[in-house]
């Protein structure tokens, strides 16, 4: 019997698995959370003194990517050793403190840790041993990616965006999520309905009420869900952002000119038609009779 059969038939393993991929999945997608918006900003800024002739900034001239330079103290600059970046665990250990310097680490390293575990042991539960689980595990760890790169930085990289849709359009091929009508459909009207809220809403403001990193990851959940769970994503990502909204200007005192990421809520919506998506669009089409 080869490990694959044993994680079909044996549920709590193939859970157990998952979520410690997922646990380690978690501490990397920290570092994309932190460098990625960084990374675009150093292009940008070398693009810009390309464009004016100026000489290059020697700041940006350090290799800095995703896996280079090694993870460090942003306080004490002492590198981070293997034992001590291990997932959720390591964080306790240190009671949340650099090992060198005894800084506070945010608690947002584990948080996000912890989330990716979870959430991706959810995924394992609901969809099981089959060709689906690690698509909808790729698409999860990639929502969480968008959803704090978002809060953070309000952008939504096309690096992560634009290789998604493809994914999906490529994986309707297979009808693993939707079918390939569907799926096209999907990406056509995901884009098209947000674009054009925000230009009517350009056309009677003159404010811009989104960015174009929406439409596209709106279009990416079509391309995977097909356009049949789109009313859903919207339905439940306007109104949680609603709540959310007023909640943060009432109570948080947030001011109403700065602008609230849309993407966190879409991305959480999207994720909830993935996992229950058919039922509760089937509860939704029976409590209107249709």
């Amino acid at each position: 019997m080869t490990l694959l059969d044993i994680l079909e038939h044996t549920p709590l393993l193939l859970i157990f698995l998952v979520t410690v991929i997922g646990l380690i999945v978690g501490s990397f997608l920290n570092v994309v959370i932190y460098r990625l918006p960084l990374m675009m900003q150093r292009q940008w800024r070398n693009e810009c003194l390309q464009f004016l002739s100026q000489p290059a900034d020697p700041a940006i001239q350090e290799r800095f990517n995703l896996f280079l330079p090694l993870s460090r103290c942003p306080h004490c600059q002492t590198g981070i050793k293997p034992y001590q970046n291990i997932p959720v665990l390591s964080y306790l250990l240190l009671k949340g403190r650099c090992a060198s310097c005894s800084v506070a680490i945010s608690i947002r390293y584990p948080i996000i840790e912890a989330l990716t575990g979870i959430l991706s042991a959810m995924v394992a539960l609901n969809l099981g041993f089959s060709a689906a689980l690690p698509w909808a595990l790729v698409l999860t760890w990639s929502l969480i990616a968008l959803s704090f790169i978002d809060l953070d930085s309000q952008l939504l990289p096309d690096s992560i965006t634009q290789p998604l849709l493809w994914l999906g359009l490529f994986l309707s091929v297979f009808t693993i999520f939707a079918s390939p009508d569907s799926s096209i459909i999907g990406t056509i009207s995901g884009y098209l309905s947000l674009w054009t809220v925000y230009q009517v809403f350009k056309l009677t403001t003159g404010k811009e009420g989104m960015g174009y990193g929406d439409f596209k990851l709106l279009a990416l959940l079509g391309a995977w869900l097909g356009w049949q769970f789109l009313p859903l994503i919207i339905l439940l990502s306007s109104c949680v952002g609603a709540v959310v909204g007023l909640a943060m200007i009432i109570f948080a005192k947030h001011d109403h000119q700065i602008p609230i990421p849309f993407g966190p809520y879409l991305a959480a919506a999207g994720w909830i038609a993935l996992i229950w998506g058919g039922k509760l669009n089937a509860l939704y089409l029976g409590f209107v009779g249709i």
